[in-house]
C-alpha cells in the first residue's frame, strides 16, 4: 500500500504486488486510509435476540437474585413458556446474562495486591491431602499438611500433621522458624480456634488470640495477626501455596510411578526434597529476606498443654472428649496428662507412666486390654456388653479364636477366650497369636492349656504359608481386543 501512496506503482501492478484486486486497491488509494483504519467494529446482530421479550422478566429476576445461573434461568423459561426456547438458545442467554452482570449487576469484590517488604510476614495455615491418594505400606495416609510461607520471598515449609490444634500449630511454626534460621516481625493465621478465640472474645476485648498461642509467639518476639472468619484470601501467599505445592507434589507422584511409601518418614522426605527444590529457585529474594530476619531465641517454646485427671473406676482417664485406659492400680488417684500434636503422656509422682497415640476427633477409644483383662477374668458376665468390647480383639486372629470357642459352648468359651488373653498380656502377645494360628490350622482344640504349653515348650511353630497365585493369561485380553475390533467392521459394514 506504500506504493499506491507514493505513486511508485500503477494502479494494476500495486494490487497485483499486495494480492488484492483493482478495484479493492482503488477503494483503499482515494479513502487515503490503510486496511486495518478502515476495519469496522462489529457491533450489529446477526440475528434475532429471541430473549428480547422476556428481557424485563430476566432483569427482574437478576436484580432480585443476582446468583441466579443461566441453567437456572433457561429451565424456568422453558418451563413458563413450552416450546419457546429450544436448547439451543442456552449459549444466548448466557451471553446477554454475562453482560447484564458487567453493565448492571452488583459489584464484585476487590483483591488489592500487597506490597511485600523482606523479613515483615511469614504465614501458616493448613491443608488437607487427600487429594494426593498417598498410602504408607499399602494403607491409606490419612493427613493433613502444615504450610509456612514467607510472604517476600515465598520460602516455604512443608510438615505432616494430623489436627489443627495448637500443639500442630505450635510445632509446625517452630520447626519452620529453626530450619529457616530467623525470625520475622510479624505471624498470620487463619481465624484457627486454636489460637484465636472466635467465639469466647467480646467485642470490646482487644486481645483476640488465645493465652496459649500468645505465649508462643511472645516467645519468639512476632507480632500475630489473623484473617477474618471465612476470608482465605487475607492470607493470600500461603493459599495460593497450597496450591502450587499440591500440584507439584501430585505431578511428582505421577512421575514417581507409586503413591505408597515405606514409612511416614520416607514420605516426609519425600516432601522435604520437592519445597528444598522449590526453594533454591527463590534463593535469591530468599537471601535478601534472610539478613532482615530477626535472630531466634537460645531455646525452643513447649507448647503442651497439661490436665490434671481422675482415673475413673473404669481405669481410663478422659482426655480432649477422648477415653484412654490407664493401669487399674491407678483408679481413683489424679494423673497428670502432657498433651502433644501426636502423643499423649501419663505421669504420677512425676513419673511417666505410659505414652499413647493422641487420638483425632472425638469421643473416640484408646483401650489397653492389659490394663482391664485381670478383672474381666474375674467378671467374665462383663465382656458381653462392655462398651470398649472391640479392644478385646487386638488381631483377628484373637477374633477368630474367640468366635470358634463361643460357638462350641458360649459361657465357658468366653472365659476361655479370656484366660487366653490374660496369658498374651503377661507372656507375649506374638506368642499367643502364632499359637492361635497353629492350633486353628491344624484343627487343634484351642485351650489355655495348649496355648501355654505352645509358648512353655517352644514347639515349633510352622511360618506363614506360601501363597501360590496362578498366573494370569494375557492372551485372554488380547482375544477380547480383537472380538472388539470385529464387532466394529461388522457394525460399520
Amino acid at each position: 500500500m506504500n506504493a499506491l501512496k507514493h505513486g511508485d506503482l500503477s494502479l494494476e501492478a500495486s494490487a497485483a504486488k499486495a494480492g488484492i484486486s483493482e478495484n479493492t486497491a482503488r477503494k483503499y488509494r482515494q479513502s487515503g486510509k490503510r486496511p486495518s483504519q478502515m476495519k469496522c467494529e462489529h457491533t450489529w446482530r446477526t440475528r434475532r435476540d429471541p430473549f428480547e421479550e422476556v428481557s424485563n422478566e430476566i432483569d427482574q429476576l437478576l436484580k432480585l437474585e443476582p446468583g441466579l445461573t443461566p441453567k437456572t434461568i433457561f429451565d424456568h423459561f422453558q418451563e413458563k413458556y413450552p416450546g419457546r426456547f429450544p436448547e439451543g438458545q442456552l449459549r444466548s442467554l448466557q451471553r446477554r446474562m454475562k453482560m447484564w452482570r458487567a453493565t448492571s449487576g452488583p459489584g464484585q469484590e476487590v483483591f488489592f495486591e500487597q506490597v511485600h517488604v523482606p523479613g515483615d510476614i511469614g504465614e501458616s495455615d493448613f491443608c488437607h491431602a487427600g487429594r494426593l491418594r498417598v498410602s504408607i505400606t499399602g494403607q491409606f495416609f490419612d493427613h493433613l499438611l502444615y504450610h509456612f510461607v514467607l510472604t517476600y520471598s515465598n520460602w516455604e515449609f512443608v510438615q505432616i500433621c494430623f489436627s489443627e490444634s495448637l500443639e500442630s500449630l505450635s510445632d509446625g511454626v517452630q520447626a519452620a522458624l529453626w530450619t529457616l534460621g530467623g525470625v520475622p516481625k510479624r505471624h498470620r493465621t487463619d481465624s484457627l480456634s486454636a489460637a484465636v478465640r472466635n467465639m469466647g472474645a467480646k467485642k470490646d476485648d482487644r486481645d483476640e488470640f488465645t493465652a496459649r498461642y500468645r505465649a508462643l509467639i511472645s516467645h519468639y518476639g512476632l507480632d500475630s495477626e489473623h484473617t477474618q472468619p471465612a476470608s482465605p484470601n487475607e492470607n493470600g501467599d500461603v493459599e495460593q501455596s497450597h496450591s502450587r505445592f499440591l500440584t507439584r507434589i501430585e505431578q511428582a507422584l505421577m512421575l514417581r510411578g507409586s503413591r505408597d511409601f515405606l514409612s511416614r518418614s520416607d514420605y516426609q522426605e519425600f516432601l522435604r526434597r520437592h519445597s528444598d527444590k522449590a526453594n533454591q529457585n527463590r534463593q535469591d529474594r530468599f537471601t535478601e529476606e534472610h539478613k532482615a530476619l530477626r535472630p531466634l531465641p537460645a531455646k525452643a517454646y513447649d507448647a503442651a498443654k497439661r490436665l490434671a485427671v481422675r482415673v475413673w473406676a473404669g481405669s481410663t482417664i478422659r482426655v480432649l472428649d477422648n477415653a484412654y485406659s490407664v493401669p487399674s492400680r491407678l483408679i481413683g488417684e489424679r494423673v497428670a496428662v502432657v498433651i502433644h500434636s501426636e502423643t499423649i503422656e501419663v505421669f504420677y509422682a512425676q513419673k511417666m507412666i505410659q505414652c499413647m497415640p493422641r487420638l483425632r476427633g472425638k469421643r473416640g477409644s484408646c483401650i489397653d486390654y492389659r490394663h482391664v483383662i485381670d478383672w474381666l477374668v474375674r467378671k467374665p458376665g462383663a465382656f458381653d456388653h462392655y462398651v470398649y468390647q472391640p479392644a478385646l480383639f487386638p488381631t483377628s486372629r484373637f477374633r477368630v479364636a474367640y468366635d470358634l470357642l463361643v460357638a462350641t459352648s458360649p459361657i465357658r468359651g468366653k472365659k476361655e477366650y479370656l484366660l487366653i488373653l490374660q496369658v498374651a498380656a503377661r507372656r507375649g502377645q506374638d506368642g499367643v497369636e502364632n499359637a492361635l494360628r497353629h492350633l486353628q490350622e491344624t484343627g487343634q482344640k484351642i485351650t489355655k492349656e495348649a496355648v501355654l504349653g505352645m509358648i512353655s515348650q517352644d514347639t515349633p511353630i510352622s511360618g506363614l504359608r506360601d501363597v501360590h497365585i496362578t498366573p494370569v493369561n494375557l492372551m485372554a485380553y488380547d482375544a477380547l481386543f480383537d472380538s472388539a475390533s470385529m464387532f466394529r467392521e461388522v457394525v460399520h459394514a
